[in-house]
């Protein structure tokens, strides 16, 4: 199933309700001419939808026009302190964000949905927190929506050491005319990224997006996930690791995808916290890189520090939330613990503000969007989409949607082919079946004459069938 973003009539909506939904994150990272970030294309979807948009905090909501679900637009809010004053007392019936990690004593009545596919910054105690187990209100996402461009980004991290050509010196030299082809070029040897082997932790949109980009490099691809996923996994042409110290043997680079997991009701302590440990970088090849484009808390920072002390690891790239108090400057999330690594390690460091994903704009505006349509179906028909944890009763469950081509293939995908496409995929199976029945039932000395006439056609076919699979959403796992 793919999301409806399209603009519509509006909804039907009972004409004496009101309800408020604060959007707290941005829904545009473009600029307009007046230097801020520009919200219209989710604007202009809301009102398609008969919603109406205000980029302003809930004042009096009784003052507010009846029948419509109002959208309140406050991206700058971040600390916490900042998010419980503005919805602390239950005034807003719904949020959508993105990064923002919204606290335990937020309150929103009826849903929440989180543009991305984790829900661990969804702390809210009205569903239950991030694993939404619990409470009385509905936690959505949108899985898939930014998959793509944070893999592309973790490639971006890996591309930056591996292969290790020192690109920067070599361009300054070479600007000055400082350098000699012939003599010079031997001084600095490298090894490419084919054949090195990447350990992925987690077999979600990310995960898998990541594991299909290091393929196209020639990597040799580990992933460890639930054992549920091992045959897809290896149906792939992957590396199942049942273990995370068996993923992590030998690998030249890990990349994390797994995210917080449920988050422990009496410590506060999230159940992958720290996963990233001494144990785990020990059995790195020595000189290797890690990636956490995922969430801060994975990594056990103290093992981290002593592992590029060591030179276990050459390089870390991470990305995660940075909080700064307006008023004081005082700074908080989960990025902190790794500033204290900058002194000693600032050359091995690639810190981001949980910038990885959520600086691209046609995914950000696609989620949001998706966002919108998730909280109309909660609000107007009591369906919910992508849920997370329970649902409470009185709601039904639409299932699961995600961008075309990412995800696994679900029988809905198979149930929207048309009866061209069938014809052309049977066609194409059907020519490849018989070369190949041809090929098996002549004796090997004599198959040369069936290569040389059909080869070109054998391999034509395999391409096209390639390009469908892919053109139909039919590659991947099967839901």
């Amino acid at each position: 199933m793919t999301a409806n973003t399209s603009p519509q009539a509006a909804e039907p909506f009972d004409p004496q309700s009101v309800y408020a939904v604060l959007i707290c994150d941005l829904i545009g990272v473009r600029f307009g001419p007046d230097g801020k970030s520009d919200p219209s294309e989710v604007r202009v979807h809301i009102e398609a939808k008969g919603g109406r948009f205000h980029a302003a905090a809930l004042g009096d909501k009784a003052g507010l026009e009846q029948g419509r679900v109002h959208f309140f637009y406050q991206p700058d809010l971040s600390t916490r302190e900042e998010l419980i004053e503005a919805a602390g007392d239950g005034r807003y019936d719904a949020v959508i964000a993105a990064a923002t990690f919204l606290p335990s004593e937020t309150v929103f009545p009826i849903a929440g949905v989180r543009i991305g596919a984790g829900t661990g910054n969804m702390g809210s105690r009205s569903w239950g927190g991030g694993s939404g187990e619990g409470g009385t209100a509905v936690l959505m996402n949108t899985p898939g929506i930014n998959s793509r461009a944070t893999a592309q980004m973790v490639m971006k991290a890996i591309l930056k050491v591996l292969p290790d050509l020192p690109v920067d010196r070599l361009h300054q030299r070479v600007a000055r005319g400082a350098f000699d082809t012939g003599r010079e070029l031997r001084d600095f040897p490298t090894e490419k990224l084919e054949g090195k082997t990447i350990a992925i932790i987690g077999y979600g949109n990310i995960g898998r997006e990541v594991a299909k980009l290091a393929r196209a490099f020639g990597m040799r691809v580990v992933i460890h996930a639930r054992p549920r996923h091992r045959d897809w996994i290896e149906a792939e042409g992957f590396v199942f690791a049942p273990d995370l110290i068996d993923a992590a043997e030998g690998a030249d680079v890990l990349s994390v995808h797994v995210g917080l997991g449920k988050q422990d009701a009496q410590s506060g302590r999230y159940a992958n916290a720290g996963i990233i440990g001494a144990d785990v970088l020990s059995r790195m090849h020595k000189g290797a890189v890690l990636v956490n484009y995922d969430r801060g808390e994975l990594v056990d920072v103290a093992a981290l520090g002593e592992a590029l002390d060591a030179g276990q690891l050459r390089h870390a790239a991470i990305d995660a939330d940075l909080f700064s108090d307006a008023s004081t400057g005082r700074l908080s999330g989960p990025m902190l613990p790794y500033l204290d690594l900058v002194e000693r390690h600032g050359d091995k460091l690639e810190l981001l503000p949980h910038a990885a994903a959520d600086t691209d704009h046609p995914s950000r505006v696609a989620g949001a969007k998706q966002a919108v349509d998730q909280l109309f179906d909660v609000i107007c028909r009591k369906a919910v989409t992508n849920a997370r944890g329970t649902v409470p009763p009185g709601y039904h469950l639409l299932g699961a949607t995600t961008p075309p081509g990412i995800g696994p293939v679900t029988a809905d995908h198979l149930l929207k082919l048309t009866s061209c496409n069938c014809s052309e995929l049977a066609d194409v199976c059907d020519r490849q079946s018989r070369l190949w029945k041809a090929l098996a039932n002549t004796p090997p000395a004599e198959r040369g004459m069936i290569v040389a006439e059909q080869g070109e056609e054998l391999v034509r076919l395999i391409d096209r069938f390639c390009l469908l699979a892919e053109k139909l959403n039919l590659r991947g796992p099967y839901q």
